[in-house]
Formats: C-alpha cells, sequence, structure tokens
C-alpha cells in the first residue's frame, strides 16, 4: 500500500468508531438508565477537558521520533477506556471510561490529520482522498449499527467500539508509514510549548478557530439527542442509521468532487467557511421545528456544508496562519475549540434543552452557528493584510 491508502486504512478504522459512538451513543447511555442531564454530562466532560488534555497530548505527542507511535499508543488508551464504560456497574465508573476513550478518541482525529497533511504535502496526494475515505466508513458504521440494532441489543454498540478502536492500534503499529515528526532532532518540551503560546497571542488565528469552532459545535444536539427525539417520532433504528450515513455521502461528495474542483478554481476557504455557517443556521433551524421524515433527508445532506466544508475551511486556514514547527500544536488548538471547549458546552446544556424544550433545543444551535458566522465576516481583510494571503 502507498502512503494515501495507508492513511485512508486509519481513518476507516477510527471513524468505524466514531461512526458509532456520535449517532448511538446517546442511545446506549439513555438504555443504562441515564437521564437527558447525565448523558449531557457524560458526553461533555471530555470534550471540556480538551482544553487542558488537548495541548497536553499535542506536546507529548510531538515529544517522539515518529507520528506513529503516540497515535497507537492512544488508539490502546481509547479501546481501554471505552472497554472499562462498557464492563462498569454504575454511573461514576461508567462515566470515567467513557471520559478516557472519548479523551483519546478526540485527539486521535487532529493527529491524524497533522500525519496525512505533511503527507499529502510531501508526496503530492490530496488529503481530503484518505479522509474522505474515513467519511465513507462512518456511513458503514451508521447504517450497519442501525440494523444490528433490529436484531440485538444496544450493547453491540460499545463492543463495536472496542473492536474498531483495537483495529485501529494494530493498524498504527503495523501499517502507518514512519513519518518523522520532525525534520531534525525531536523538537525540546520547552520549544514546543513556546510555539503553543506563539499562536495563542495571535488575535487573527483565536478568532478563526472560534469561527470554526462555533459552527462545528452547533452540532451538539443533533449529535447527543437526534436518536432519541427521531425514535420518539417513530422513527426506527434503521431509519436514523441511514439518515445519518445520507449525510456523510453528501460530506464525500464535497471532499472527492468537490474540493479538487474548488482548489483548482480557486475559492479560498473563507468564502467555504461562510457557506458552512449559513447552512448551519438554516439546518438547525429548520430542525428545531421538528420537521417530518421527507424534510429530515435534505436537512442531512446540508451537513456536507455545515460540517465538511467548515472542517476543510478550518484545516487549510489552521496550517495556513501557523508556522510549520507548530502544525501540531495548531490543529489541536482547533480540536480543541471546537471538538472540546465549545461542543463540551453546547453538549452540556443540551441535555437540560431536550429535556425542557425537546427539538426546540436546535435553536440554541442555530444561534450558536449565528456567532461563528459573525465571528467570520471580518477575518478576510485580518486574513490579506496580517497575512499577506488571500482570505477569499
Amino acid at each position: 500500500m502507498n502512503a494515501a491508502q495507508r492513511m485512508a486504512l486509519q481513518y476507516v478504522l477510527l471513524f468505524g468508531a466514531t461512526g458509532v459512538s456520535l449517532p448511538f451513543a446517546g442511545l446506549w447511555l439513555s438504555a443504562q438508565g441515564l437521564s437527558g442531564a447525565q448523558i449531557g454530562t457524560v458526553l461533555a466532560a471530555p470534550m471540556l477537558a480538551r482544553i487542558v488534555t488537548g495541548p497536553l497530548l499535542a506536546v507529548w505527542a510531538d515529544g517522539f521520533r515518529l507520528r506513529r507511535t503516540p497515535i497507537a499508543l492512544l488508539g490502546l488508551v481509547m479501546a481501554l477506556g471505552y472497554g472499562l464504560a462498557g464492563l462498569a456497574d454504575g454511573f461514576a465508573l461508567r462515566a470515567a471510561g467513557w471520559f478516557i476513550g472519548a479523551t483519546a478518541m478526540g485527539v486521535l482525529v487532529p493527529l491524524t490529520d497533522v500525519m496525512t497533511l505533511r503527507l499529502a504535502s510531501r508526496l503530492g496526494f490530496t488529503f481530503a482522498l484518505p479522509r474522505g475515505v474515513g467519511s465513507a466508513a462512518f456511513v458503514v458504521a451508521n447504517i450497519g449499527m442501525g440494523l444490528l440494532l433490529l436484531a440485538t441489543s444496544v450493547d453491540g454498540i460499545i463492543v463495536w467500539i472496542v473492536v474498531a478502536s483495537l483495529g485501529f492500534t494494530a493498524a498504527a503499529i503495523l501499517a502507518l508509514p514512519p513519518e518523522p515528526v520532525a525534520d531534525g532532532a525531536p523538537i525540546l518540551g520547552r520549544e514546543r510549548f513556546r510555539g503553543l503560546g506563539r499562536l495563542l497571542g495571535d488575535p487573527v488565528f483565536l478568532t478563526t478557530i472560534f469561527a470554526v469552532g462555533a459552527v462545528q459545535a452547533a452540532h451538539a444536539f443533533q449529535y447527543g439527542f437526534s436518536a432519541i427525539l427521531w425514535k420518539a417520532q417513530g422513527i426506527s433504528e434503521a431509519v436514523t442509521g441511514q439518515l445519518w450515513a445520507f449525510g456523510v455521502v453528501v460530506e464525500i461528495a464535497l471532499m472527492w468532487f468537490f474540493e479538487p474542483w474548488r482548489r483548482r478554481v480557486g475559492i479560498g476557504p473563507w468564502s467555504l467557511l461562510m457557506v458552512g455557517s449559513a447552512a448551519a443556521i438554516l439546518r438547525w433551524g429548520v430542525m428545531a421545528l421538528a420537521p417530518p421524515l421527507w424534510l429530515l433527508w435534505p436537512l442531512q445532506a446540508l451537513h456536507a456544508l455545515t460540517f465538511a466544508a467548515t472542517f476543510l475551511a478550518g484545516v487549510q486556514l489552521v496550517e495556513r496562519l501557523s508556522p510549520p514547527d507548530t502544525h501540531t500544536a495548531a490543529q489541536m488548538l482547533s480540536s480543541v475549540l471546537s471538538a472540546g471547549v465549545l461542543i463540551g458546552l453546547a453538549t452540556a446544556v443540551s441535555g437540560p434543552l431536550y429535556d425542557r424544550f425537546g427539538a426546540g433545543g436546535y435553536w440554541a444551535m442555530a444561534a450558536l452557528a449565528g456567532a461563528g458566522l459573525l465571528a467570520a465576516i471580518p477575518l478576510r481583510d485580518q486574513l490579506a493584510r496580517e497575512r499577506g494571503r488571500g482570505g477569499r
């Protein structure tokens, strides 16, 4: 296998796990007797903690000689954490296991992205191609688990996640290319922290990751409670899996077909971010009205814009705004905000919102996406002025 295929395999196994944990975690936790508020707490805790765990683990990961070493170690931690959650009896131990597993899973996404970006830049393949293969695995996981739940208990959810995590660990050890962390000797810990400090002192960088993070975090209510809401509407678990899968199929189409065309015609990441933000306001505003099944399909298609377009814009803007020796820290900080602090807060609020308002909780997500749009508007001029590059 070439490097692009090896990274694609890694994404397949990683998103094979997230493709079950994201849409069905709330369903599994609910079956364990947890309330909406407790589910929100369990799901939000590792996200909120990423303001600490994310930067620390990024600095730790950059201390190795090869990028695949920390990826393999964190894959094992992910499997052990989710395994503990599945075997635990009691809220505290189950929450602790979920925290460990979700923390490792959350860090593995930006670590894998950074490695893929580096290889793509050096070897000439398109980053979106292996990332899109991972999204395809997400689709298979959505559909597969939805169908399995028609015949098996919800315990199949946690078993799937653990098995996929173990497969990810094995592939990291056996298949990932020996890509070095640094071109020379490993960067000293003090220098890695200094690079982190420089990023935290850059207002354009911070505004950018907030804008991206707010739009991404607006998915929180969907991730935590869509399966429960749709089941209450009479929509089966199998159709729930298909709805999630459809959204990701359109996401894959954007990554594989639209993204290469966008680069050729010169549509910049700022424009991509603006479109994704506007689509998120529309999507969550309509979802707050508890639309019928026929309308859920086009709303799920907007995932290509609300998630994929925003994600690709964020990855490219972060890479553009950070020096090469801080790419890992920069992508991790962006992930900490979007998949950590902001989505953690949004998830924590989503539990009480669901308990009190049901689908009306989506209105808060539309407002959060609106905040991301407002933050993104002035970035075009700031990017051009402070970085000497077009922010189109």
